[in-house]
């Protein structure tokens, strides 16, 4: 879905992008990244999709969507301590 048509769908639904995504758990900034390309993926165009549908028709859909248990997502790219990308650190002689 075009990004533009996004946002219109979020506006049909009475949404703005960051009431969207802390609606279905996201970081308003990841959703809105996606302007650059301007193409949102398939899932949270057919989610857009649907809630604009229900709020024309005059349908809850926070509350529906309130009743479901999200489950908090990994941070990517965080190594661990002492590693980079994965791989242990060894220490380096510069001086020599």
């Amino acid at each position: 879905m075009v990004y533009e048509k996004f946002l219109h769908d979020l506006a049909r639904a009475g949404l703005s992008v960051r009431a969207f995504a802390e609606l279905i758990g996201m970081n308003p900034n990841s959703v809105s990244n996606y302007a650059r390309s301007g193409v949102v993926p398939d899932h949270l165009a057919i989610i857009a999709a649907l809630v604009a549908e229900m709020g024309v028709n005059g349908l809850d859909f926070q509350g529906l969507l309130a009743k479901v248990e999200l489950t908090a997502k990994k941070p990517r790219g965080r190594a661990k301590s002492g590693q980079f990308g994965g791989d242990r650190q060894v220490p380096l002689d510069l001086d020599e």
